[in-house]
């Protein structure tokens, strides 16, 4: 499907919770979080049902997202579900990769076929720092099991301040020449004031060639990250909401006020 602006719309990013194990500065206050409740939170039929809905519209590109996807109780079974669905011809998920090491084989099996981690230094101390107390251990141990379960390509996204020459993103950067990983920089965010910026080894922030839908965890699909525009999917209904999101899809982003990145997927 098209929108008004003759952009292709075919990927859909689905957020399967707004929990996390880590609390990143630039993702979650310091003093915490408002949690949705376990019911309003979408089961795993109606996150099947609606991507089926989605690819039947033509969306044939999945992300799973969170939150931190890992979080999320039996998310190999839920892989697999979406994995089942005719016509997804790209699967992938994003993690901070924490507790990838006990997933990645068994997401391989259920169907997940590349993966992005989050890794914004190399530096263990500032990484839990970061984090708030995150082990980089456990995120290098999550990249050698993505490695042997055949998740390629393996991305890597590393959050920067100003640029890709910063001290941090250098160094992940060689890290990731010396493993064979794909690299990309993020700018730093900012959802209410507007801030955003083209990610430098992906597609994500060109506005002119926005491809995609978000679905938060409880059901709300929306056309833009930088916007307060949201379709309510058990209200509006599947390929209604669908349909009403790719029409009103704006020409770029401005800002959103409704969301915070932990519970929009990013």
């Amino acid at each position: 499907m098209y929108d008004q602006f003759n952009r292709p719309i075919n990927y859909l990013r689905i957020s399967v919770t707004d929990r996390c194990n880590l609390r990143c500065s630039y993702c979650m206050p310091e003093e915490g979080i408002h949690l949705l409740r376990h019911e309003d939170i979408l089961t795993f039929d109606e996150i099947r049902d609606f991507t089926k809905t989605a690819v039947a519209c033509g969306l044939n590109k999945v992300r799973i997202t969170g939150g931190e996807p890992l979080v999320r109780k039996g998310i190999v079974a839920l892989t697999s579900m979406i994995a089942g669905i005719k016509g997804i011809r790209d699967l992938s998920m994003t993690t901070n990769g924490t507790l990838l090491e006990h997933f990645a084989d068994d997401l391989y099996k259920a169907g997940l076929q590349r993966i992005n981690i989050s890794l914004d230094t190399v530096d263990p101390s500032k990484y839990a720092h970061i984090t708030r107390n995150g082990n980089l251990n456990d995120v290098i141990k999550g990249i050698e099991a993505a490695k042997r379960a055949n998740l390629r390509p393996i991305k890597i996204n590393c959050v920067i301040k100003e640029s890709k020459t910063e001290k941090d993103a250098l160094e992940v950067s060689e890290f990731c020449k010396s493993n064979e990983l794909e690299m990309r920089f993020i700018k730093e965010m900012d959802l209410a004031t507007g801030t955003f910026s083209t990610v430098d080894g992906g597609s994500g922030g060109s506005c002119s060639s926005c491809n995609r839908l978000r679905l938060t965890s409880n059901g709300k699909l929306k056309p833009c990250l930088f916007s307060n525009a949201e379709y309510d999917i058990r209200e509006t209904g599947y390929e209604r909401a669908i349909k009403m999101a790719i029409e009103m899809k704006p020409e770029h982003g401005m800002h959103n006020l409704k969301n915070e990145f932990y519970n929009i997927g990013g």
